[in-house]
């Protein structure tokens, strides 16, 4: 490098170096626009696929809940099933002793009327043997008086009646005792075809349940699988506007520094703290309750758990809870937690979501407050409660096999009340 070029990098360095305040600081980083905007894209786009994924999971978890209700009243039916069964089975065997029995009689009719007619033979037979008949005159020989002769054909004409008599009336019970078990076999014969309707319905209904949870069970897994895609994008969406914040902050501190350079620093802006250093939390009975059932956030769900002192051991129920081994948890089911939720506040609560949709004033949906129960039903028939935060969340206590949590608020299949008890 020449001397004339040197002494004019010199003299540009030194320029520069005038122009600029003497502080000692080198510039933080500075961000351009073009990159802040690019990250604060990347961002929307998380975003939106975060709220894309809410959406589809609320629809899978509405769908699911659907579908657990289908299961609750497919496993009813098949208990109806079996219980019809039973009785068609149980009036069956009775329609066959009851048959047996009647073929019994019937024989032992038939053969007494036969013993009968042989002995009846056996004296006429006798009778003839002895050179007379029943009411002939060798009958009378021997008599010494008129009398002995009106005795003995007294006696005979006794013997005589008597035997056709006996005869009769065994012939008429024969009968009764055959069409008896005539229609102890037609009842047989009913008792078989109402057996064999009730078993091909408890097979339909076994078969619906079985339905009904393969259904379920592919549904938790879809939920689940949007669960973890949503989590996914929203680790994403967390590390993206991270990334823009950061970015951000760096813009902040750059014109903090620039500012700096150009004045003296500003004093330090008032403390926006109140006097109490803090703001002192609710104490309303909204707050009481909504922060009693928030407390329970993680804790397992457990059918026909849950009470005002907390969490209690669930109970079995023969079907999908058994399944999830809910009498072995200690927890709350839907209700049981509104149970503890609202004993804060001094409210007693039926262990039943159907009584609790009938326990205080019902409004309708578009005037929910934080602190309403929701509820959901099918067919009319009320199934599930959760307690309403505010901001389209709630707080349940959903199904076997999870936990308490906070979920948004699922439309579907919801009822048309909410229910204000404070």
């Amino acid at each position: 490098m020449g001397p004339q070029r040197a002494l004019a990098t010199i003299a540009l360095v030194a320029a520069v170096g005038a122009a600029l305040p003497a502080t000692g600081a080198s510039a933080p980083p500075n961000p351009s626009d073009a990159e802040i905007e690019a990250g604060r894209a990347r961002a929307e786009r998380a975003a939106g696929e975060v709220g894309r994924l809410a959406h589809q999971l609320a629809a899978a978890e509405t769908r699911l809940m659907d579908l657990r209700a289908r299961v609750a009243l497919a496993m009813e039916d098949a208990n109806k099933a079996r219980v019809d069964l039973q009785r068609a089975e149980r009036a069956h065997r009775d329609a066959r002793y009851a048959a047996t029995s009647a073929a019994r009689e019937a024989t032992a009719a038939a053969a007494e009327v036969d013993r009968q007619r042989a002995r009846l033979d056996e004296i006429a037979a006798g009778s003839y043997r002895q050179g007379s008949r029943l009411g002939s005159v060798t009958a009378f020989f021997g008599s010494r008086s008129p009398a002995e002769v009106l005795e003995r054909a007294t006696l005979l004409d006794l013997v005589s009646r008597d035997q056709l008599d006996v005869l009769d009336d065994l012939e008429r019970a024969r009968i009764e005792r055959v069409n008896k078990d005539s229609l102890a076999r037609e009842a047989v014969q009913r008792a078989e075809a109402a057996a064999a309707v009730a078993e091909r319905s408890r097979a339909a209904a076994v078969a619906a349940e079985r339905a009904a949870i393969d259904a379920r069970n592919s549904q938790v897994e879809r939920a689940r699988q949007v669960r973890a895609d949503k989590s996914a994008v929203e680790s994403r969406l967390a590390a993206v506007r991270g990334r823009v914040s950061g970015m951000e902050q760096q813009r902040d501190r750059y014109r903090e520094w620039a500012a700096a350079q150009a004045a003296p620093a500003p004093a330090a802006p008032p403390s926006t703290t109140d006097s109490s250093g803090s703001s002192a939390p609710s104490s309303s009975a909204v707050e009481v309750v909504v922060q009693r059932a928030l407390s329970q956030v993680g804790v397992p769900y457990a059918w026909g758990g849950g009470n005002a002192g907390g969490p209690t051991r669930g109970i079995r129920d023969g079907g999908v809870a058994d399944a999830h081994g809910d009498y072995r948890k200690t927890g709350f089911d839907c209700s049981g937690l509104m149970i503890y939720a609202f004993a804060g506040v001094g409210i007693e609560l039926a262990h039943y979501s159907g009584y609790q949709y009938r326990s205080g004033e019902q409004v309708p949906l578009s005037r929910m407050q934080r602190g309403d129960m929701l509820f959901w039903q099918t067919g009319g028939r009320i199934h599930h409660v959760a307690l309403y935060l505010g901001g389209g969340k709630m707080v349940e206590a959903p199904y076997s096999g999870s936990h308490v949590r906070v979920a948004p608020v699922r439309y579907g299949g919801i009822a048309p009340y909410a229910v204000r008890l404070l």
